[in-house]
Parts: C-alpha cells; structure tokens; sequence
C-alpha cells in the first residue's frame, strides 16, 4: 500500500476512544503482568492461555487472537526460535533456560488491545539475556519517536538502529501496525527503514509498535501449521510490543500498567 492510500485509510481517534483503549490494553497489561509471574519450568503453553484467557473475560473482554483468521488459541506463545505466532499446546512444557514470547489482545467495547513480552524460564545465557534487553529497548527507542509531525520511518529507523547496534537482526516479515476498531489496520509499522516514503503521525493515530528481533539472522519460516514462525537458523528471538497514542504532549503508553509518556 502507498503511502497515499495508506494516509486514506488511516483512522484518528478521540480522546473518548483512546481511553476506552486505555482500558482495553490495561486488560492486556493485567494478563501479562499474571503470565510473567506463572512462567516457570514445568508450566504448558496451553495453560498459560487458559489463565489469559480466564482473566480476559474476567475483566469483561474478549480475547482477540481466539479464532481471528483462524487461530486456535487465545494467546500467542511462542518459544525461543519461535517469532510469533506460537500455539498454545498442552505437549509445549516450559524449560528452564528457555524464553517465552507472550503477545496476547483484547476486545472492549469496540476496540482493541494489543501487547507482547519476551519472558526467561529460569536461568538463560548472557547473550540471551541480551536479546531480550536489547529488543525492549528497541521498542521504547521507537516509541520516542510517536510523536505528531514525524514518520512511521522515524519509529522504525530507531528500532533498527537499536537492534543492530546490540549485535542483532530485525525480523522484516512481520511488521508492527495501526490499532483501533480493528486488530490491524493501517499503516503498518516496519522495524526497519523501507525505501519508499512511509506516513506522518497524526494527533490521534494508536499504532502497535512491536520489535521482533533475532540472536542470528533475520530470515524466518512459517511451520505447517500455518501459524508458528520460527528463525530460519534456530536461533532465539524476542518480542516486544505496546500499543502506544500519538498525542499533542507526546506518545502515551497505552499498554502499560502504570503508564508514562516517552
């Protein structure tokens, strides 16, 4: 899509509809912040999305991924060489010095949330241990750049440049996204600078920013269920996400618990 028919199709929300937003990924927050403290060796897959999907609807949402094209699963779990996309499995038993990205979403009242975290089982190596700092700070390096007046090329030039300073690679497949209504809609937000012209940010634009950032190359494969994208080498990879307002005083964290503004 150009960044014309991108521009088009972009939608600006209200200060009304960014705080139901507000509310919807602070559901997102709250089942992050009870899988991160459940993530220990010995814990399935398929029982962390019982326990998302549990609070989900606790909290009066509804799980997005459940069923959106297809997926079987309320969350996306997905272990060390695994991008994105995992699903969950009562047969994928946690280990210690395996690590966990969790992205998980939520309908409220019409809009969506949208979250991730990478997650150490135990004890992980030093380098892994990196990753992880390095792709959680690419993500906040991009969110800086939120701001009215700049381009979606500004959020991904930083993320890159984060990544790649660390020692790592940007997965270019998968791409970050607008957030509203809809679980994705436009324009879609690269980790890595593209040669065309990309959209500015807009007063009102929510955009899910999310660095998938790899310990080896950044080429990745989908497996055969159509779903678990894993690194073409193996090794390990990280997510990072948070669904983030462009505001008049600056990008407002929508997905964090105890937000601040970067």
């Amino acid at each position: 899509m150009s960044e014309a028919d991108q521009e088009k199709t972009i939608t600006i929300k209200t200060p009304e509809e960014i705080q139901i937003m507000y509310e919807a990924n602070q559901i997102v927050a709250g089942v992050l912040g009870l899988l991160k403290s459940r993530i220990a060796a010995g814990v399935s897959t398929f029982q962390l999305d019982k326990w998302a999907e549990e609070y989900c609807c606790d909290h009066h949402a509804k799980p997005a991924f459940k069923g959106y094209r297809g997926f079987p699963g309320s969350l996306c779990a997905s272990v060390n060489e695994e991008v994105v996309h995992g699903i969950p499995s009562k047969k994928r038993i946690l280990h210690d010095g395996d690590i966990i990205s969790l992205d998980f979403g939520t309908l409220y009242e019409g809009f969506y949330g949208d979250a991730a975290i990478t997650v150490p089982v135990g004890t992980v190596t030093p380098e892994v241990t990196k990753l992880l700092q390095v792709t959680e700070a690419a993500l906040f390096k991009g969110i800086e750049q939120a701001i009215v007046g700049n381009r979606v090329s500004d959020i991904s030039r930083a993320v890159q440049q984060c990544a790649e300073k660390g020692g790592f690679s940007v997965v270019r497949q998968f791409v970050g996204h607008g957030i509203g209504a809809n679980l994705h809609e436009p324009p879609e937000v690269p980790n890595y600078v593209q040669r065309q012209a990309s959209p500015r940010l807009l007063e009102g634009l929510v955009l899910a920013i999310e660095p998938m950032v790899n310990l080896g190359a950044a080429k990745v494969k989908i497996l055969s269920d159509q779903w678990t994208v894993i690194t073409a080498d193996k090794k390990p990879s990280a997510h990072f996400e948070h669904s983030v307002a462009v505001t008049k005083n600056g990008p407002l964290i929508l997905s964090q618990l105890r937000p601040t503004k970067h």
